[in-house]
C-alpha cells in the first residue's frame, strides 16, 4: 500500500459549503495561500444531497455525533469534493489534497477509481482519499442503496478501487461486480494507489477496514476528542493483519489559542509534542477556513 510521510503534518479543513449561494473565489485563494505558506494538507467534506431530518447528525446510533449539529439547513450549498479538489490542484503546487470525508459508497466504484487516479496524476501524486459511511439515510436511499448495508458497500468500493489502481488486468468477481480481464489506466502516481484514510469510531469494523485498505485513521465522535485509546485499537489491527503498527497515520485536533482576537501561534503549537506522543501524525487546525 502507498504510504504518506509519517513526520507530523499540519492540515486544515476548507469549508466547501455555505448556507446560500456565494462567491467561491476566496476559498480558492485561501487554498493557494495555504500552499505557499507550507500547510501540508487541505481537505474538504462531502454531501450529495440533504433530507429534512438533519437531527440525525446528532444521533450516534445512526453514525452521528452526540450533540452534533449539521452546519447548514437542508437548502445549504455543498461543492462536490472531487470536482473542487481538481480545481484546487490547478491553483496549488505542493500541498496534499484530501477528503474528510468522502461518502465513497455513493459513487460507482469503477468511476471513483478512475476519478481518483486522474486527480492523483494531474496533481502530481498529491491526493489522499478519506472515506466514511456517513450518517444520513436519505443520501443512500436516493441513490438506490441500502443505508444499513453502507459499511459493506464501502468495503466493496475500496476493494474495487485498490485492485484497479494496482493490477494491470483485473479478472474475477468482487461482490456483485464481474470483471472480465478489464484494464484501467492511468494508474495513480503514488505507489500502491491513492492513500486511503478511514474515518469512524474505534470499532472492530472500522479497525478491520483500516487494516485492510488504509494508511490513516480519522477519528469520529468521542474518539475525536481523545484519540489515544482508538489509536491503540488501530495499531493492534495493523499488527494482526501483519502490518507495521508504527506506520499507522492518525488525525488529531490541534487546539487554536486566541489572544486579543488573534491566533497565538507559539501557544497553539505547544500542544504538538504531547499529541505526537499519542500517535497523532496529522494535526488538524479547528478553524473556520472558508468563504
Amino acid at each position: 500500500m502507498s504510504g504518506v510521510p509519517t513526520a507530523p503534518q499540519l492540515s486544515i479543513q476548507l469549508l466547501n459549503f455555505a448556507q446560500s449561494a456565494t462567491d467561491w473565489e476566496p476559498l480558492l485563494q485561501l487554498a493557494a495561500t495555504a500552499d505557499r505558506a507550507g500547510v501540508d494538507r487541505l481537505v474538504v467534506s462531502d454531501h450529495v444531497l440533504f433530507g429534512e431530518r438533519l437531527g440525525a447528525y446528532g444521533d450516534p446510533s445512526t453514525g452521528g455525533i452526540a450533540g452534533g449539529r449539521q452546519p447548514t439547513t437542508s437548502d445549504g450549498h455543498w461543492l462536490e469534493p472531487m470536482t473542487l479538489l481538481s480545481v484546487i490542484a490547478g491553483r496549488t503546487r505542493r500541498v496534499r489534497l484530501g477528503t474528510s470525508i468522502l461518502l465513497a459508497a455513493l459513487r460507482t466504484p469503477t468511476v471513483l477509481a478512475m476519478q481518483a487516479a486522474t486527480l492523483d496524476v494531474m496533481s502530481g501524486g498529491r491526493l489522499d482519499l478519506g472515506v466514511g459511511v456517513g450518517w444520513q439515510r436519505e443520501e443512500y436511499e436516493a441513490s438506490g442503496l441500502s443505508f444499513e448495508g453502507r459499511g459493506e458497500l464501502l468495503d466493496h468500493c475500496l476493494e474495487v478501487c485498490r485492485r484497479l489502481w494496482t493490477e494491470s488486468v483485473v479478472d474475477g468477481v468482487i461482490g456483485d461486480a464481474r470483471f472480465d480481464n478489464v484494464h484501467a489506466a492511468p494508474k495513480p502516481l503514488q505507489p500502491g494507489g491513492v492513500p486511503i484514510w478511514v474515518s469512524g469510531r474505534a470499532t472492530a469494523r472500522t479497525a478491520a477496514r483500516l487494516a485492510r485498505f488504509g494508511v490513516g485513521w480519522i477519528p469520529w465522535g468521542d474518539d475525536a476528542v481523545d484519540p489515544r485509546p482508538g489509536i491503540a485499537v488501530m495499531r493492534a489491527a495493523f499488527a494482526a493483519a501483519g502490518r507495521d503498527p508504527s506506520g499507522l497515520l492518525a488525525q488529531g485536533t490541534l487546539p487554536v489559542v486566541r489572544e486579543n482576537g488573534r491566533v497565538n501561534v507559539e501557544a497553539s503549537m505547544a500542544g504538538v509534542s504531547a499529541l505526537a506522543d499519542t500517535g497523532v501524525t496529522d494535526f488538524r487546525v479547528p478553524y473556520r477556513w472558508g468563504v
